[in-house]
């Protein structure tokens, strides 16, 4: 269990490293099947489960979101939060694989005439419109259901195992972590480091298993 003051986070609100994968490898597999068959519905799913545990952003943050947030053009590999919490602006970074899949995703609404317009949202609720965060909460309830995972789960959690995954992958960075997440405090961001110092004890706990 880890705390900054009076703020916990237990291991019920992220996802452990298995769980992540699962989640990801279902949605990925199912929107293949999907985007075979012409169902638009689970190949945007796969994009936004994927874009939010590789980014951290929070389900206001993805609702909100446009086309022209989006920099992936050679050279770039980045995607800008104009409406994050407290209405700041920020920048948050994306992986090659991500980059990639968003590529992948923007030339597939190209091929259905989806707009792809700078003003135009990057998700599209299935009568048209954009996705209310309510709607991105129940998307992530079914995603978790189809992938044979714990319900019980919020969106936020994919912002806590997107820090928690980050932090580890960064070599214990928790000032990149900061910059990422887009915390002002680095007392915030603490948590996460909190977190990793249970599995270093499990670590250290088994170095002679003689």
């Amino acid at each position: 269990m880890a705390k900054t003051d009076n703020w916990v986070l237990t291991k019920d609100k992220y996802l452990s490293t298995d769980e992540a994968n699962r989640l990801r490898k279902r949605m990925e597999a199912s929107a293949i099947v999907a985007r075979s068959r012409g169902n638009t519905q689970a190949v945007r799913d796969w994009m936004i489960i994927d874009l939010a545990l590789s980014t951290g952003l929070r389900v206001m943050e993805v609702s909100a979101l446009k086309h022209g947030d989006i920099f992936i053009r050679r050279g770039e590999s980045e995607l800008v939060v104009r409406c994050g919490k407290g209405g700041k602006t920020g920048r948050v970074s994306l992986g090659t694989k991500l980059k990639q899949h968003l590529k992948e995703y923007i030339e597939w609404k190209q091929e259905l005439g989806l707009g792809v317009g700078k003003d135009d949202y990057l998700f599209i609720s299935q009568r048209g419109g954009k996705f209310t965060t309510r709607g991105l909460q129940l998307l992530f309830k079914q995603a978790l259901q189809t992938a044979g995972l714990d319900t019980s789960y919020g969106f936020h959690a994919l912002r806590h195992t997107y820090a928690v995954m980050l932090y580890k992958a960064s070599g214990w960075n928790l000032r990149l972590v900061q910059k990422e997440l887009r915390h002002s405090s680095v007392k915030t961001t603490q948590v996460y480091a909190d977190v990793s110092d249970e599995d270093a004890e499990k670590a250290v706990n088994g170095l002679w298993n003689d």
